[in-house]
């Protein structure tokens, strides 16, 4: 999913760098996760107001 250790300079050492990508990889992740639960939250707005419409309007 993620390059391994993208970025990672000289600078540091592996244990280091690793960790700067496992952050990196958290912070993506949460990013994502998060723009998810508004969609589906969005998404279940929308159900829930199309069935109350669909209770309220009589069958023609």
């Amino acid at each position: 999913m993620f390059p391994p250790f993208f970025g990672c300079s000289d600078e540091g050492s592996a244990a280091q760098c690793r960790r700067r990508h496992q952050q990196r990889k958290h912070q993506t992740l949460v990013f994502w996760r998060d723009g998810l639960e508004r969609q589906l939250a969005a998404i279940n707005a929308a159900i829930s107001t199309l069935e109350r419409q669909m209770q309220d309007t009589p069958e023609a």
